[in-house]
């Protein structure tokens, strides 16, 4: 029989000197709380003998009170399980709602929060991002991750974990994880780096967050992609950058506009290897004038690689920061996306010259990343998994890419534009004018179908419309299908249907 598991006690507070009896004070200690919403109905209530040890009291005066309590109606007794908050509660009850704040009381003074709060964007959650299935982006094929080895791993170190692990105190992350993707990252990506240089990180968006604080100021420019990754955008707001939105096109970031609209950026964001969201690599001609103005203009570069692994028409291209020659650049990478989102572990190589103040700003943020998946990931590295598990999913994804691309070719013709179909887990089509992407995804994820609309990735007033279309998790027999409910959600354009 399955071990019952002990409840947690209520907070309660017994006064032996009080005029009110004991079990009188119990039984108006768990009245306030039941009125107050701080244990719910159906919740278990610990057993009258922990209840007594927990208020070292007699057990006496808790069994008179919780015998009040089921003569009311306010507990019930389960056989073989223990007593419960009722879920059938007396309707006289007033039961406060869940997760209600404390009320402003009037005249309670100025509720002030900082400057860089204001600064920061309200996250939008569409009815589009919340959605499983054809189209939702940041999903990878999770069917094809290889669990029962992740498990295993898991297992090996939470079991048999190393003390010098579980005792790690490095801001950077403990030297074997950040050797074993210094190796990939030297192999696979053509990245300069010694592991002292590398830091784990929980994911891409802190490794942004810390480069901000060191490197940039308030009203520092930096050059930002337009359109371009909104999770980035978020943080340089929040540090009170002035971002300079500089066009993109096939070739990836224009350089020689971010010159001319500011020559004395402080920084840029950059995502070349795949632009997020229009799928386009920069060429090598853009990347060597990108350092060259870095040098010369005393600016740094974040580049972010976030999916650089899935590249479908010819071998990975090499990183930007393997083309520096001057430490100019802040390498950014992450597991989130390659391997499943929730994990969380990212890693940056910092130039070793700023390595001290990187570790000053992750030691005031979070001290040092925890011990247990650094530990998985490492094996799952050096035991070869990973690199098997990139080539399974380059070629599936490259199947599912293509079987998205014919799709919307055969049923829309030239009526949608498609970008960035040569890596990824994503492609982007851009909408004929009139229409509204926004509209449009909120519609069709009411039925189901998860558009992420394009135009919010724009930090300029005249955004192009269309949609990011993630294909990861859409198996090649479903896309048709999918695509036809895409066509089925835009007006007018069933005459493009061939």
């Amino acid at each position: 029989m399955a071990k019952v598991s002990e409840a947690i006690a209520p907070v309660i507070a017994v006064d032996r000197k009080a005029a009110k009896p004991l079990h009188k004070q119990i039984y108006d200690g768990f009245l306030a709380a039941i009125v107050g919403g701080n244990i719910r109905p159906g919740q278990r209530v610990p057993s009258s003998r922990t209840l007594s040890v927990e208020l070292g009291i007699s057990r006496i005066p808790v069994l008179n009170a919780y015998a009040q309590l089921l003569a009311e109606g306010y507990f019930e007794s389960r056989k073989g399980a223990g007593t419960f908050i009722s879920e059938s509660l007396p309707e006289s009850l007033t039961i406060c709602e869940e997760g209600a704040p404390p009320s402003v009381q009037a005249g309670s003074g100025p509720r002030r929060v900082a400057r860089r709060a204001l600064l920061l964007t309200k996250i939008e959650r569409g009815p589009w991002s919340g959605g499983w299935g054809a189209f939702s982006v940041h999903q990878p094929a999770f069917d094809r991750f290889p669990f029962p080895i992740w498990s295993s791993l898991i297992t090996r170190h939470s079991k048999s974990p190393r003390l010098s692990a579980i005792h790690n105190t490095d801001p950077r992350g403990s030297e074997s994880c950040r050797e074993a993707i210094c190796t990939y990252l030297r192999t696979a990506r053509a990245v300069h780096c010694d592991p002292s240089q590398v830091m784990v990180v929980a994911g891409s968006q802190q490794a942004l967050e810390i480069s901000a604080r060191v490197l940039l100021g308030d009203g520092s420019p930096v050059w930002f992609e337009e359109p371009g990754y909104r999770l980035a955008r978020n943080v340089f707001q929040g540090a009170g950058c002035r971002l300079v939105p500089v066009p993109v096109d096939e070739d990836g970031m224009i350089v020689s506009a971010g010159i001319k609209l500011c020559p004395k950026a402080r920084a840029v964001y950059v995502t070349p290897s795949h632009q997020y969201p229009l799928g386009s690599t920069m060429s090598a001609s853009r990347r060597m004038q990108l350092l060259n103005w870095a040098q010369s203009a005393g600016s740094w570069i974040i580049e972010d690689d976030y999916d650089s692994e899935y590249r479908f028409e010819s071998m990975p291209i090499a990183s930007l920061q393997g083309l520096d020659r001057n430490a100019r650049v802040i390498y950014v990478g992450t597991f989130s996306k390659v391997l499943f989102p929730s994990l969380r572990l990212g890693y940056m190589v910092i130039p070793a010259d700023l390595v001290e103040h990187f570790i000053s700003v992750r030691v005031a943020m979070d001290i040092f990343p925890p011990y247990l998946h650094q530990e998985a990931i490492t094996d799952f590295i050096r035991e070869g998994h990973f690199a098997r598990h990139i080539r399974r999913m380059r070629l599936l994804y490259s199947e599912r890419r293509t079987a998205l691309v014919k799709s919307i070719r055969e049923q829309f013709g030239s009526s949608l534009e498609i970008h960035g179909t040569q890596a990824g887990m994503h492609l982007a089509v851009t909408l004929p004018k009139g229409l509204s992407d926004r509209e449009i995804a909120t519609k069709a994820a009411r039925n189901g179908l998860w558009l992420w609309p394009l135009s919010p990735s724009y930090l300029g007033e005249v955004p192009r419309q269309g949609f990011i279309l993630g294909f990861g998790n859409t198996a090649v027999e479903e896309m048709s299908r999918a695509v036809s409910q895409l066509r089925a959600e835009l007006p007018g354009m069933n005459v493009a249907m061939r």
